[in-house]
């Protein structure tokens, strides 16, 4: 007997009491579950109307395509049909998904292109107007006493210019020579009587040092910090880069504090005035900046000096922390009113064309030093701007000079190496050579309470102070691991 719904010999054949029909057991179940009545009559129909029928076992009979050979090989042609539709179905949907997901990815790939345009676009926008904004003059008083000063210079119709076309300067007046006079007297007399601290670091301590931390803070497109000064009061280091930005970073929290943008080539000096909240930058963009900071921490750039004609190279600010000077390679250093930015005197030397290189005050603030790019030492009286005094010997620019606390020793850096100058008797007394021909001596510094000198050039080394006559031993060598000579580890033991 076959079933009822299939028309083929049960498994599990059961009976249905309404209509005496015969069903497979698992069909049945399913149409009731489905619809609750017979598939044949139509009568409503539940599974306690099911009986099931105890049968021997079955015996499938064979499909009439199995009894002969010729049928079996078309079971055989017609599943290998079916199998060959199904994979080309299958390939078919993988040659769609592919050609989908590379349009995803060429669309994700755009989508990328023009997020990353966009946000350089927006950096842009925003680093013009920050730009912008710094040259706002910062207040209507300011303007009041400095009308002419937003750039650095005095109007085009209020200048006054000489013979040759040069531009007439007022001068150092007497009352301001007073002052340097008065602020010499004051530092020679407090130097007597001044101790060295007693938190700088033993020549032991200074033996075990080590680096520890490095701070990549500026752009790596073009890496490189070529200036550096630091505040000490506020703990505070400034860096000049290749990147054309000054950055001031926090050295307690590690945070860089602000970035100053503006100068449109590499930040070659800067300097911090100790006192007020002004900061100063000299660019190889031929311009001076005075920044001045705000009440949110921000510096905003207050006056954009323009009275070189070529690379600024050192900037030294006086004692007084009211006036300071600039070297150019120019072959002029430029005397600066801090309040006002007014350049009142520009001093060049009609001996010597060479461009400078270096400068610092003296720490009474009554000499001047300056290095040259070609390889002179000059000594100058602030007071009277006369070279009073010119030391050679060196080979290459002189890049960096340094006086000593007591006033009595300049140390200048060239090429060649460090050379010891007793401004005493105006003569060389000693030498360091600590490299090879090949390798230039980039830095010179004596610390602040005039026991150690630094110098640098493929590594950093440090020096104990001594007299005319003694030896001046090295106690410490740093591998200068960051490219950024002695400063940062000169900073350590200051």
């Amino acid at each position: 007997m076959n079933c009822s719904i299939s028309g083929e010999v049960p498994e599990e054949p059961v009976v249905s009491t309404k209509s005496g029909l015969l069903y497979e057991k698992r069909l049945i179940e399913r149409h009731i579950s489905d619809y609750g009545k017979c598939p044949v009559t139509g009568e409503p129909l539940t599974m306690d109307d099911i009986v099931p029928i105890k049968t021997g076992k079955i015996v499938k009979p064979r499909p009439l395509q199995a009894a002969s050979i010729p049928g079996m090989l078309g079971m055989f042609q017609n599943e290998w049909d079916s199998l060959m539709l199904a994979n080309f179905a299958l390939e078919q949907q993988l040659h769609t998904a592919r050609q989908e997901l590379s349009h995803a990815l060429y669309q994700h790939d755009a989508a990328c292109r023009v997020i990353a345009r966009l946000k350089k676009e927006r950096d842009e926008a925003r680093s013009l107007l920050a730009q912008a904004d710094r040259q706002i003059p910062m207040s209507a008083s300011m303007a009041a006493n400095a009308p002419a000063l937003s750039n650095g210079k005095r109007a085009a119709e209020d200048d006054e210019f000489g013979p040759g076309g040069k531009r007439i300067r007022p001068g150092i007046s007497a009352s301001i020579i007073g002052e340097l006079t008065d602020c010499n007297a004051a530092l020679s007399q407090q130097r007597k009587k001044r101790q060295i601290p007693p938190t700088v670091a033993t020549v032991d301590a200074l033996e075990r040092y080590t680096q520890i931390s490095s701070h990549p803070l500026h752009k790596t497109s073009k890496p490189g910090v070529v200036s550096l000064d630091i505040h000490y009061d506020k703990d505070i280091i400034a860096t000049g880069g290749l990147d054309t930005n000054a950055v001031l970073f926090d050295r307690p929290s590690g945070q860089i504090l602000s970035t100053l943008s503006g100068h449109s080539k590499k930040v070659t000096s800067l300097k911090f005035v100790a006192r007020g909240d002004l900061f100063l930058t000299g660019s190889a963009d031929k311009t001076v900046r005075v920044w001045q900071e705000s009440d949110n921490g921000n510096y905003n750039c207050r006056q954009i000096l323009k009275d070189h004609t070529a690379e600024v190279q050192a900037i030294t600010v006086h004692a007084t922390n009211n006036y300071f000077v600039t070297a150019s390679l120019d072959s002029t250093w430029c005397f600066y009113e801090l309040s006002s930015g007014l350049c009142l005197t520009q001093v060049v030397d009609s001996t010597d064309s060479s461009g400078y290189t270096s400068a610092a005050f003296h720490p009474d603030g009554l000499i001047l030093g300056t290095g040259t790019s070609e390889a002179i030492v000059k000594i100058w009286d602030v007071k009277s701007q006369a070279n009073v005094a010119r030391f050679d010997g060196h080979v290459g620019a002189v890049t960096s000079i340094s006086f000593s606390e007591n006033g009595y020793f300049l140390a200048t850096a060239a090429h060649d190496g460090v050379k010891l100058w007793d401004l005493r008797k105006l003569r060389n007394f000693r030498t360091f050579s600590p490299y090879d021909s090949e390798t230039p001596t980039n830095s010179v510094e004596f610390d602040n309470s005039g026991c150690y000198l630094a110098l640098s050039g493929s590594d950093i080394r440090v020096y104990q102070v001594a007299n005319v006559k003694s030896e001046w031993n090295c106690i410490k060598t740093f591998p200068d691991l960051s490219g950024t000579g002695f400063f940062f580890l000169f900073y350590i033991f200051l």
